[in-house]
C-alpha cells in the first residue's frame, strides 16, 4: 500500500514538473529547442567518429584509442536506452496527457529518453578524458540542454531524462575505468 502511494506520488510530480516547463516555455525559442535536441546524435556519434577515420588516416593509434574511448560507451548507451525502452513500454506524455502536444520528434516508447542518454555519454566520456573545467562545463552543460529540450518539446517525462542522463554516464565510466585497466598508458589528455 505504502509502496504504491509512494509510485502514484512520484508519478505525480513527474508530471507536475514536466507540466511546469512545457506551459512555461517561451515558444519563440520552440525552434531552438528543436535545434539544440538533434544536436545529440550527430554531436555524441558525429564527433567521436570523425576523430576515429582522422586518426586512422594518419595511423595515430593513440587517438584511434581515444576516439573509440568515446564512440563505445555512446553506441552502448543507444543500445542499453533501446532495450529498456522496448522492454519497459511507457507511452510518450503527450499520448497521455491533452496539454502536453508533441512538439519534436519522438514515436518509440519514452522510458527512458535516448536522446539524453547519447549526449551524456558523450558529455562524461570527454569530461573523463579531457579533465579541463571549461570542456566539462561546455559538455555537460550541452548534455542538460539536450535532456531539458526533450521536456519542454513534450516528448519526455523528467524521469525518462534522468533515467538516460544516468545510463549515458555510466556506461561511459564503465568504459573509462575497462580501458584504464586494460592499458598501461590509457587514453587520457
Amino acid at each position: 500500500m505504502v509502496a504504491l502511494q509512494l509510485v502514484q506520488e512520484f508519478k505525480d510530480l513527474d508530471i507536475s514538473i514536466l507540466k511546469s516547463i512545457f506551459e512555461n516555455r517561451n515558444p519563440a525559442f520552440d525552434i531552438i529547442l528543436r535545434a539544440i535536441t538533434n544536436t545529440a546524435a550527430a554531436i555524441a556519434f558525429g564527433i567521436p567518429g570523425i576523430l576515429l577515420i582522422h586518426a586512422f588516416i594518419k595511423k595515430n593509434q593513440v587517438n584511434q584509442l581515444r576516439a573509440i574511448q568515446l564512440l563505445i560507451p555512446v553506441a552502448l548507451s543507444a543500445i542499453v536506452a533501446n532495450v529498456l525502452k522496448y522492454a519497459v513500454d511507457l507511452p510518450r506524455p503527450y499520448e497521455l496527457y491533452p496539454f502536453i502536444h508533441k512538439l519534436s520528434m519522438g514515436g518509440s516508447p519514452s522510458f527512458p529518453s535516448g536522446h539524453t542518454a547519447d549526449a551524456f555519454a558523450f558529455a562524461t566520456g570527454i569530461s573523463l578524458m579531457y579533465r579541463k573545467r571549461m570542456i566539462v562545463v561546455l559538455a555537460l552543460l550541452w548534455a542538460s540542454l539536450v535532456g531539458y529540450t526533450r521536456m519542454a518539446l513534450g516528448v519526455h517525462f523528467p524521469s525518462d531524462v534522468l533515467a538516460g542522463a544516468l545510463i549515458g554516464a555510466l556506461c561511459s565510466y564503465a568504459v573509462y575505468f575497462y580501458m584504464h585497466r586494460k592499458y598501461t598508458n590509457p587514453p587520457e589528455v
